[in-house]
């Protein structure tokens, strides 16, 4: 067994041995995005809120999961699963049949206004006092270069990095304007910002997943014809490192856009055909998105938007970064161990638009889920 586990609400699979060894340094909390499936997030934050748990040095969210972070430090319990269940189910967030009729966008500032408000009460300089010297940042995606960047989750600027981190093409209507530079939705490049916490020397770093299994390159690898995966293996950036990929971004980028355009609208074309024939599936892109791609794609062409390469740029890149991160996942380097809190089977919730019993039911599976990751930590550290 390599240096990672996996921890469910009903299973732990990880090596106690090993991952104990790893317990005294620097740990990391960090949590994937995911949009009203943020609900399960919420509900392991607040088992560890109710258990007075809190082992890290640095956290890292990108979108739902930088909103979830933010409650968690500022110590207030089921204060993300009230913003979930009462705020994101307001048609005054978001209204399908208004946004494809008049272009109401997703109202992230009104939500992030109200969440500050009575009853809810969102304090911010609690969480600052809680987090005092420690690290807590909202993954972002710069907009002009499409790299990640991390803005401070309760820095002077803490309301516009939640909104950028959280800022949907499509679906928000602008980027984010942060100390002069623009952002989009941080899943664009860096849904689960493990890579971030270990390059800044974290060693146990704890992933929040909404995810109940792998759903990368691997797995749309093999939908394709024999052919398709042949050549698509050819292709030198899917073998590279997270760093090289990083480091040789903007040579590579045309080589990506012409290898990419094959191969996402084919997978458009294959989504589209599932659908018909299996009825609701899991979206194409696993929810890491409001939307999955082919949702967005569908999307544009409802609107009478034209689906253009900026778009496309930003679903490659998504795509890439989140294989790599996949792969970072099942093979971390040997300097670090990664626990992955994530459900056992998929959520009933989806990213948009879920019924109420369903996020219930998900933040309940959250909360076992946490409990059984606190539970495993303290039996290991006693």
């Amino acid at each position: 067994m390599n240096n990672s586990g996996v921890i469910t609400h009903t299973a732990t699979t990880l090596d106690i041995d090993k991952f104990q060894k790893y317990t005294g340094g620097k740990n990391a909390l960090v949590a994937q995005g995911g949009g009203q499936r943020g609900i399960f997030t919420a509900g392991v934050l607040d088992a560890f809120l109710l258990s007075n748990f809190d082992p890290f040095d640095d956290f890292y969210g990108t979108s739902a999961g930088a909103l979830n972070l933010c409650a968690f430090l500022c110590r207030q319990s089921g204060l993300a699963r009230s913003f979930i269940t009462e705020l994101t189910t307001d048609p005054q967030f978001f209204h399908l049949f208004s946004y494809i009729r008049r272009k109401q966008y997703l109202d992230l500032d009104w939500a992030l206004n109200k969440i500050c408000e009575y009853p809810y009460k969102l304090d911010i300089d609690m969480g600052r006092r809680v987090l005092g010297k420690r690290r807590a940042m909202a993954a972002v995606t710069d907009s002009a270069t499409m790299l990640d960047a991390y803005l401070p989750m309760l820095g002077d600027n803490w309301f516009k990095a939640l909104i950028a981190s959280c800022a949907i093409p499509r679906l928000y209507h602008q980027p984010v304007e942060v100390d002069g530079k623009l952002y989009v939705d941080g899943g664009v490049s860096a849904s689960i910002p493990v890579q971030e916490a270990w390059r800044q020397n974290a060693r146990l770093i704890v992933a929040i997943r909404t995810e109940s299994e792998t759903l990368g390159q691997e797995k749309q690898l093999a939908s394709l014809e024999t052919t398709e995966v042949e050549r698509f293996r050819e292709l030198e950036w899917f073998r590279e490192s997270f760093s090289s990929i990083q480091g040789h971004w903007q040579q590579r980028f045309s080589k990506w856009k012409s290898d990419w355009n094959n191969f996402f609208f084919q997978q458009i074309e294959r989504s589209k055909e599932q659908k018909k024939s299996q009825g609701l599936i899991e979206p194409m892109n696993g929810g890491r998105w409001l939307f999955g791609a082919d949702d967005i794609y569908r999307m544009s062409h409802l609107l009478g938007d034209k689906f253009d390469a900026g778009l496309a740029d930003m679903l490659m890149v998504h795509y890439q970064t989140y294989s790599l991160t996949e792969e970072f996942l099942r093979e971390p380097p040997d300097d670090c161990f990664i626990v992955q809190i994530r459900p056992a089977e998929p959520l009933k919730s989806t990213s948009l638009l879920s019924k109420p019993d369903d996020l219930i039911h998900d933040y309940e599976l959250g909360l076992k889920a946490g409990y059984q990751f606190v539970d495993t930590y303290l039996s290991v550290k006693s």
